[in-house]
């Protein structure tokens, strides 16, 4: 899908594909076909393989500088159901009359620049339309970070309730978004820092031109983006700890039941040896007694009553 933007400070409106080029123009590229990668480059004269890049879905985050472009390529969070989260590389590139996006997916980062918030961003300001994005995607990292840590408290509740093997699933795909999470915002706060380096590049000026206040979002991407990590190695230990208690639990109620079940093994074996010894076909003590049975039964039963306390004093029950 390929949709053309252009703002004017107080509107955003959609342009024709047919139209001519405008400068300050936004190419919005979601999983986009063949044909629409050749529209947009020969609109902005751009390699195809640049166009392309964020479209394979083990992308690096990184910085690509060129004389006529600058590629960006991080990677954002997205939800795709419950409980399981990913991450997608975003491809921006800028180049001195246009603003371009490329992601395989509809995503929430590119979705809250809309009409709506048409006031909040001009895409003729590319620099700082560049760090708005970036800003919005650390910001989504920390949403979803909240979201998997209430749903670990939930989960975890459930878990004190009962040992279902639904609520370990669930932990593990949690887990496994933290660690999608881990490294990508590793990878992107290095694209920061490099970007944050580039405003002393005079060469650049042409394609990133960086204001006072430009610098000082930038810093807040880059602020956001450490906190981000601290929450996600932070809810990440948590999330191992807990895994790994609630393994130790049921390994240790399973040893519960297991002495439990020897225990009462080593009790209904008693009567079973002592019913056997008088079951041959021999003489044996009280075979001639017509109280024979009872003072075999008193037996077995005084004998097994003295093991269950036996047992029980050392803790088997």
């Amino acid at each position: 899908m390929l949709k053309i933007y252009k703002s004017n400070c107080e509107t955003l409106y959609e342009l024709a594909l047919s139209s001519a080029p405008v400068k300050g123009a936004w190419y919005n590229l979601i999983n986009p076909t063949a044909e629409e990668i050749d529209a947009v480059a020969a609109a902005t004269n751009l390699p195809h393989d640049i166009i392309k890049a964020a479209l394979d879905e083990e992308e690096r985050s990184r910085v690509e500088i060129e004389d006529n472009y600058v590629l960006v390529i991080t990677n954002i969070p997205i939800m795709r159901g419950k409980d399981m989260y990913d991450t997608l590389p975003l491809g921006i590139i800028i180049t001195a009359d246009y603003f371009i996006t490329v992601c395989l997916e509809p995503n929430d980062v590119l979705a809250c620049f809309n009409s709506s918030t048409a006031k909040t961003f001009s895409t003729f300001k590319k620099t700082r339309f560049l760090f708005q994005i970036l800003y919005k995607s650390a910001t989504l990292y920390l949403k979803f970070l909240e979201q998997i840590n209430r749903r670990s408290d939930d989960i975890e509740l459930q878990l004190r309730r009962s040992m279902q093997n639904q609520e370990f699933f669930q932990l593990l795909e949690l887990q496994k978004g933290l660690t999608y999470f881990t490294a990508s915002l590793r990878s992107n706060g290095i694209v920061l820092e490099k970007l944050l380096r580039l405003r002393s590049n005079t060469q650049l000026q042409h394609l990133i031109k960086m204001y006072e206040e430009d610098e000082d979002l930038l810093e807040d991407v880059i602020i956001e983006n450490k906190q981000a990590i601290e929450m996600v190695e932070m809810y990440g230990n948590i999330l191992s700890s807990m895994m790994d208690a609630f393994a130790s639990i049921i390994s240790n109620n399973l040893n519960i039941v297991m002495k439990f079940l020897a225990a009462m093994t080593i009790l209904l074996a008693i009567p079973t040896v002592i019913a056997s010894f008088w079951g041959m076909n021999v003489n044996v003590p009280f075979s001639e007694s017509a109280y024979g049975f009872l003072y075999v039964f008193l037996l077995a039963t005084t004998i097994t009553g003295i093991s269950a306390f036996t047992l029980w004093k050392k803790g088997m029950f």
